[in-house]
């Protein structure tokens, strides 16, 4: 049997992460201890789209992983996982971080597929960053694809970390944006 073919027998032809029926594919994970079914999800177009990075993060949409998390399958588990550490900026993926169990070997492979950044985020005085701090914008910003200008001395809370420690991401006039660290001033 393929691989797919196993996937989606395993997952009742649905999203693995949010149950979503349409566009589903398989997605193998970085890191796996094989190469069967076992190291791969079957996850739909919504959600493969944002775990590639070829939309932006639906902060709602992941709030399936609060469910997905507790799967029996080690590589659901390992895929949420890694998906809560992107969105620790947010405090309910925090929570869910927080109660997550995984098994020594299940987690050192989760954790081998993330990005680990040994380089700081630093902000415009050099100071470091961590997700949850607050930062005030230092100059204004035009925010691409949103029609707003980002004011400067704008207040920004609870900022997450990104992939990239010269990023950060905040929420500025309600919208979740990515800001350069280096236009911010740690409060």
């Amino acid at each position: 049997m393929s691989i797919e073919k196993h996937l989606h027998q395993r997952a009742n032809n649905q999203c693995e992460l949010c149950t979503q029926p349409d566009n589903l594919v398989a997605y193998p994970l970085e890191h796996s201890p094989d190469t069967t079914a076992n190291c791969a999800v079957l996850v739909c177009g919504v959600c493969h789209s944002q775990i590639q990075g070829e939309v932006e993060l639906d902060m709602n949409h992941w709030r399936c992983l609060n469910d997905s998390m507790w799967s029996p399958t080690p590589a659901v588990q390992v895929l949420s996982y890694r998906m809560l550490g992107r969105l620790s900026g947010e405090s309910w993926a925090q929570d869910s971080m927080d109660m997550l169990y995984l098994e020594d070997d299940v987690k050192q492979w989760a954790e081998a597929g993330m990005v680990s950044n040994d380089e700081p985020t630093l902000d415009v005085n050099g100071v470091t960053l961590q997700a949850g701090d607050s930062v005030t914008i230092i100059k204004d910003l035009d925010v691409k694809g949103a029609g707003f200008t980002a004011k400067r001395g704008t207040p920004v809370r609870n900022i997450g970390l990104s992939d990239n420690p010269l990023h950060i991401e905040g929420r500025v006039n309600g919208q979740r944006i990515v800001i350069i660290a280096g236009y911010t001033k740690k409060n």
